[in-house]
């Protein structure tokens, strides 16, 4: 194993920035961060990128020192300096512990948009789609990454799907005007508006709303799990694709990693005011240390922060002395391949072929052209007026183990009071009351949905009066949810089998 760069050594031997440089804020991450780090901004500075570098320190040693957000107050006033971050890999602990720092990063910087270019490096790179040449477009901010998670009862917990429509027009218009501006002609959206109706359903109504806007691009939506499994066998058949956030993190390493490799693949995050530009893939603690890991994804992720800032020649420079060493065939451990690969090189030495190659361009594969292209219009986001809100039911979430739904419902209905009825009892979503069936598996956790009399609203009175009422028969209630119409269309989903 060799020794870990150390950040601050590396910036000491930089010296003074360049006159008029760019302000960008950087955190040589965890794991193989600090050796891609070095490794890509040696590649850009000898290209002659005018960086004023900031280092800050995030991630796992901040954590570790009883920070649990992972990023200390002057990490944040950098960022909001600057505007501009870019950032190594960090590690995410996975099933518990510390809440994602990228993740909190993304939303409380307003970073909407994410942006993964996925093009395939045939014949250079192995890969069964040698004309690959994809960006996804991934809304950034919402979704269950909202984080917002409960432990209802014993036996089931709860992870709150959160969509918007600011969120949804902001990322759809991004990926028609992207679509435009890159000389793009067709724009796809997935979601799963056929089960999540309300949620995904949002998300489609605004891409087909915004989508008119654009005669002069095509239009096309599929239902997620189909329109994945074409995305894995034919990604030619796709040009730009806009995605709510769970969907967008998944198929874009998907798409990356079937046009050659996750570690090739770069990634922005653009939001009104900062930017965030980074490796799509993890911190990869296993090979830290050892000089293996490819730069190559950070290394792209600097390249559209070079376009961000204004620096469009270097960043063309880069990325074709980038495409010449592939070219080249030399290549990290990940993309070696007997027969194809001339060289197997370590990441400190895979950056200075790059470096090396500085001002050539590649012979056979295309060579990047950052000329200059029109402008984004991307408009505040400007609320509009309300619709009419009239509360017209509420579900009660019940915890109560062992019971049986028409014991359950023969307490709730006791207890509706005048001006409600129990309308239906569900168990994970399916109706289990009236008219279930004995077959349908029940958990401690029930829904008893209470509808106001046709025509009526439903007072907060009312329902903290419902909630006494069953608080005085013993009844645990761990949740409400109002049920409410928009301009008279209800605004809550039936249960399965209703």
């Amino acid at each position: 194993m060799t020794a870990q760069p150390n950040p601050a050594a590396f910036l000491a031997t930089l010296g003074k920035p360049a006159a008029g440089a760019t302000p960008v804020t950087v955190a040589f991450g965890d794991g193989i961060g600090p050796e891609i780090m070095q490794a890509s901004l040696k590649i850009l500075l000898a290209a002659g990128a005018k960086l004023a570098l900031e280092p800050i320190d995030i991630g796992e040693r901040v954590y570790l020192s009883g920070n649990s957000a992972g990023i200390a107050p002057e990490a944040w006033d950098s960022l909001r300096r600057t505007k501009v971050f870019f950032k190594a890999p960090i590690t995410t602990p996975q099933g518990g512990g510390f809440k994602s720092l990228n993740v909190t990063v993304r939303k409380t910087l307003g970073l909407y948009a994410n942006v993964r270019p996925c093009a395939a490096y045939a014949p250079f790179v192995a890969t069964k789609h040698p004309s690959m040449n994809l960006v996804i477009i991934r809304e950034n901010e919402e979704d269950l990454y909202a984080g917002i998670e409960h432990r209802q009862t014993d036996e089931v917990v709860q992870c709150l799907k959160i969509i918007s429509r600011p969120g949804c027009e902001k990322i759809v218009r991004y990926a028609f005007e992207y679509a435009r501006a890159h000389g793009r002609k067709k724009v796809t959206c997935f979601t799963k508006d056929n089960i999540m109706k309300l949620t995904d359903g949002l998300f489609h109504k605004v891409f087909d709303e915004i989508g008119a806007e654009y005669p002069d691009l095509e239009k096309e939506h599929w239902i997620v799990d189909i329109g994945a499994a074409k995305l894995a066998d034919n990604p030619g058949q796709f040009d730009v694709i806009v995605m709510p956030n769970l969907y967008g993190d998944i198929l874009s390493d998907v798409a990356a990693e079937i046009a050659g490799s996750v570690g090739l693949a770069g990634s922005a995050n653009i939001g009104e005011h900062c930017a965030m530009f980074e490796a799509i893939h993890g911190s990869a603690p296993r090979r830290a240390g050892q000089n293996l890991a490819n730069p190559s994804g950070l290394l792209l992720g600097g390249v559209q922060m070079l376009v961000h800032i204004g620096q469009s020649d270097v960043a063309e420079k880069v990325h074709n002395a980038w495409l010449k060493t592939i070219e080249d065939g030399i290549h990290t451990y990940d993309i070696y391949e007997e027969g194809v690969s001339k060289q197997k090189v370590g990441t400190q030495e895979f950056a200075d072929a790059v470096i090396a190659r500085l001002g050539q361009r590649p012979t056979t594969l295309r060579p990047a052209d950052y000329a200059e292209r029109p402008t984004m219009k991307l408009p505040t986001w400007k609320r509009k007026p309300g619709a009419k809100k009239e509360t017209v039911g509420i579900d009660v979430f019940i915890d109560a183990p062992g019971i049986v739904a028409d014991d359950l419902a023969a307490t709730m209905k006791k207890e509706a009071g005048s001006g409600l009825t129990l309308a239906m009892i569900t168990n994970r979503g399916v109706k289990v009351w009236p008219g279930g069936l004995p077959e349908t598996f029940c958990t401690d956790h029930w829904r008893c949905r209470f509808m106001a009399e046709k025509g009526a609203t439903l007072s907060h009175a009312a329902i903290a009066d419902l909630l006494g009422r069953l608080a005085k028969v013993g009844v645990d209630f761990i949740k409400t949810e109002q049920l409410c119409t928009f301009n008279g269309e209800p605004g809550y989903s039936l249960g399965q089998g209703q």
